[in-house]
């Protein structure tokens, strides 16, 4: 299972790691280069809202129907969808492409937060997730290094989206024959849920029942808010940390590729430490490591707003990693950890699959809104748009870590 999520990375980031390039070829086409940014730009805004989208109903399909089934045919999906987009030449069929893979990989996660919660205890919720989300963490890494030497070889755009499509069958065939959904099906028995979800062990009978019980509670609706600015954070660096490595600090597209690894990569350190600590400290840990990871992310932010842009290249790389090593840790608490806490086997995935589409709403904003403002503010506006976000971040988590502490006291 999480080999087959690392393999969605690979039709996920290989439009961020294409961005100079696809900038390039419109170029040569007579397309200025601001605007071929932002009209790539709203390709990815189209993108994360199909994500967004996708994810409301496949939480509670999972739930109901089972996490394999999404888990499968979000890969099938993707496959057949980055096919489409490396045979398209324009915009119009980009779009279309692009807009239909994320929204056939937003059954992915659902599915996974789904078997999760019948393979593993709730005393394990915040290890079990962790290192589960290494699969998107230390996948997208893999996938950036893999698609940097495909370029360094002098594979074009379209060889890299092709390498993508055939390495996900692959995975594709092997989740096939190998991924269960439950214990049940090698005879053994379920572990126990956290008893302090909100269904209290109760099946819901329907969707309604479900949707009304997270509805009915603030808590709930202060993680997604959370959230909310955590994915505009990430996703703005998943998109454009190769096109900005490029174009601020003069690296070739393989260069950029290489080094844009290290974001993903710090981030699947931040999520083992991160849940490791959750699972010792408690519920209360995970608020609290969510409030210092986003004030301590505002800060490096806003280093990289007030930065020189003659500053040192090295300097800018590691502070872009630093970001990933604060930000990512706690981001992987919401539609993991935390989306079983609320869930538990009942609803976890229906959880996570709110959490996620309310946050990945948000998250529309980093293609085409930072794309406007990296071309009429440069990318140090960029990075003080975002030092703001993870400061307003900073003020919520700390009435949710209230919240948790009157909830425990």
């Amino acid at each position: 299972m999480a080999a087959g999520y690392s393999g969605y990375y690979l039709c996920r980031s290989n439009f961020s790691v294409a961005l100079p390039m696809l900038i390039q070829e419109m170029g040569a086409r007579g397309i200025p280069a601001n605007r071929a940014t932002v009209e790539l730009g709203a390709i990815a805004s189209w993108g994360v809202l199909a994500y967004a989208l996708g994810k409301f109903p496949s939480g509670w399909i999972a739930d109901f129907l089972g996490g394999r089934r999404n888990f499968l045919y979000g890969m099938a999906g993707s496959i057949l969808f980055t096919i489409v987009f490396a045979l398209g030449g324009g915009i119009p069929i980009f779009t279309l492409a692009w807009f239909g893979n994320r929204l056939v990989q937003s059954l992915g996660w659902a599915g996974m937060v789904k078997i999760t919660s019948r393979w593993f205890s709730y005393s394990s919720y915040g290890t079990v997730m962790g290192l589960i989300s290494l699969s998107f963490l230390f996948g997208d890494a893999a996938s950036r290094q893999f698609m940097a030497i495909l370029i360094a070889h002098g594979l074009g755009w379209r060889g890299v989206f092709f390498a993508a499509a055939a390495v996900l069958g692959v995975l594709l065939l092997l989740n096939l024959i190998f991924l269960r959904e439950a214990p049940a099906s090698r005879g053994l028995p379920e572990p126990d849920a956290n008893p302090a979800n909100l269904f209290h062990a109760k099946q819901p009978k329907d969707l309604r029942a479900l949707l009304e019980t997270f509805a009915s509670s603030p808590v709930f609706w202060l993680v997604c808010l959370i959230s909310v600015g955590l994915t505009l954070m990430r996703e703005t660096f998943n998109v454009w940390t190769p096109t900005y490595f490029s174009q601020a600090l003069g690296l070739s597209n393989a260069d950029a590729a290489q080094k844009s690894a290290l974001f993903p990569l710090f981030g699947g350190i931040s999520v083992i430490l991160a849940g490791f600590l959750s699972d010792r400290i408690g519920s209360k840990g995970r608020a609290l490591i969510i409030l210092i990871g986003l004030v301590l992310t505002s800060g490096v932010l806003l280093t990289l707003a007030l930065l020189s842009t003659t500053g040192s290249t090295d300097l800018r790389v590691w502070l872009v990693a630093l970001v990933a090593f604060l930000m990512l840790g706690p981001y992987s608490f919401f539609a993991g950890a935390i989306a079983l806490d609320f869930g538990g086997k009942q609803g976890s995935a229906t959880a996570s699959g709110w959490i996620d589409g309310l946050s990945y709403l948000g998250g529309v904003m980093a293609g085409s809104s930072m794309a406007n403002v990296t071309v009429n503010w440069g990318w140090r506006g960029t990075f003080a748009v975002l030092a703001t976000v993870a400061l307003l971040s900073s003020g919520a988590a700390w009435i949710y870590l209230n919240s948790t502490s009157k909830e425990r006291n």
